[in-house]
C-alpha cells in the first residue's frame, strides 16, 4: 500500500535497534534533558503511560525496513537508558519502492534531513543505520532551548529546529557555544525576534527597542 488513500496508523511495539534514523545529528543538550525526564518519570511510575504518548512516527521501506520520522532525541534517551523497546505509528508502507526511490520520495516529502554537525547537506548513504550513531550538532540545543525559552514558536513543518540551528550557526561562534552556553542563549533569543529570523518557520516577532 502507497499514500494513494488516507492511512490509519498501525501501532506496534519495535527494537529502538531496529529503527533508521532519518537524519544525522541531534542536540546532546536536548538529549540530556529527555534523559534526565525519563529518569523523573520513572521514580513516579509514569514511565509506561509517557511511552504511549510519545509514539515515534515511521515508514515501512525495503526490505521492511522501519525509518523513523520524528522523535530522534527521545529515542537517543531512551537507548542511552537502557530501553529497549518502543512504540511505533506506522504512518506509511513504501516497501515496494527501489531504496533509491524510496529515499527520494522521503526527501521530495521533507521526511529526510541529511545534513551533518556542520549544517552541510550530505549523499543519503550517509545516513546513520542507528540511534546510537547520531551526531551532536550543539547549534540544534541552542535552537531547542531558546525555543523553549520563547525565542519561538513550536511548529509542525518538520525539521524546523535544524534551520533554526543553521540561523544561529551563522551568527554565533562554535568556542561561545562551548564555553559560554548562557551568553550564546541570550544572544539567540536576542536574534531569533530580530528582522534576520523573519524567514524562519515560528518567528515570535521583532524585539522591541
Amino acid at each position: 500500500m502507497g499514500l494513494s488513500g488516507p492511512i490509519q496508523p498501525i501501532l506496534k511495539t519495535v527494537a529502538i535497534a531496529d529503527l533508521r534514523p532519518t537524519q544525522m545529528t541531534v542536540g546532546l543538550r536536548e538529549v540530556e534533558r529527555k534523559r534526565r525526564d525519563w529518569l523523573r518519570r520513572q521514580e513516579t511510575s509514569a514511565a509506561g503511560e509517557f511511552l504511549g504518548a510519545h509514539m515515534i512516527p515511521a515508514v515501512i521501506g525495503p526490505d521492511d525496513q522501519l525509518w523513523m520520522l520524528d522523535h530522534h532525541h527521545l529515542a537517543l534517551a531512551l537507548h542511552l537508558e537502557g530501553v529497549e523497546q518502543v512504540l511505533v505509528s506506522i504512518i506509511a508502507r513504501l516497501e515496494h519502492l527501489p531504496r533509491k526511490r524510496f529515499l527520494a520520495f522521503l526527501d521530495a516529502n521533507n521526511w529526510l534531513h541529511p545534513y551533518d554537525a556542520r549544517g552541510r547537506r550530505r549523499e543519503w548513504k550517509a545516513l546513520p543505520h542507528h540511534v546510537g550513531k547520531l551526531e551532536d550538532d550543539p547549534w540544534r540545543s541552542l535552537a531547542g532551548d531558546v525555543r523553549r525559552a520563547g525565542g519561538f514558536a513550536k511548529t509542525t513543518r518538520p525539521y524546523a529546529e535544524f534551520l533554526w540551528a543553521d540561523f544561529f550557526r551563522d551568527h554565533i561562534g562554535p568556542r561561545k557555544l562551548a564555553n559560554k552556553f548562557d551568553q550564546a542563549l541570550r544572544e539567540g533569543l536576542e536574534l531569533a525576534r530580530s528582522h534576520a529570523a523573519l524567514h524562519l518557520p515560528g518567528y515570535a516577532g521583532v524585539e522591541n527597542d
